[in-house]
């Protein structure tokens, strides 16, 4: 776990290759390490940071990104009516999973980092919703051997109708990770 500080080098690594020519949204910028890594391969980033001093290190560290635009302040209200993205990293904060959800296109991507491995989908705010909802299939992956990460994909054409009748498997809820 970062301790809020900057994405591991296993997750920027991750990232460098799901951003891949997409457009992304990054919820929470921190110093700026996992917006660099995706702008070097995304069409554009969009980055969000709530706290005025990590911001200013952020910004200093993107100046030379061009295909970067760092905000700062609340992400849900900067990110609203913009997008869809093909890519959300969703790096820090509270979530709002319906606002993350509308932030997407169809076919795009969720990544959420920074998880403790092995732990039961129940209880769990950030799985139950990413590895049950039927609008979304997931993986939860294992970044590090401390740390794991699930990666997410919109599903096209799917409304939110309950509770899944499919089994973990066919779901991806599997507590247990998979290797990256």
């Amino acid at each position: 776990m970062t301790g809020g500080g900057s994405s591991i080098p296993e997750v920027q690594s991750l990232l460098r290759v799901l951003a891949a020519g997409r457009n992304v949204a990054e919820l929470g910028a921190a110093f700026g390490e996992g917006a660099a890594a995706m702008a070097e391969t995304a069409r554009s980033v969009v980055t969000v940071e709530l706290d005025p001093e990590r911001a200013a290190h952020a910004r200093a560290r993107l100046a030379r990104h061009a295909n970067v635009e760092l905000l700062e302040g609340d992400c849900y209200e900067l990110l609203r009516g913009r997008g869809p993205f093909g890519l959300v990293f969703a790096d820090g904060g509270v979530y709002d999973w319906e606002a993350i959800l509308s932030f997407l296109e169809p076919g795009g991507l969720i990544v959420k980092d920074d998880l403790t491995p092995g732990r039961p989908v129940a209880g769990d705010p950030v799985r139950e919703f990413l590895l049950r909802d039927p609008r979304v299939a997931a993986v939860e992956i294992l970044t590090t051997p401390q740390s794991a990460a699930i990666v997410a994909v919109k599903r096209t054409g799917q409304r939110r109708t309950g509770a899944s009748s499919a089994s973990p498997s066919e779901r991806g809820t599997s507590t247990r990770p998979s290797a990256v």
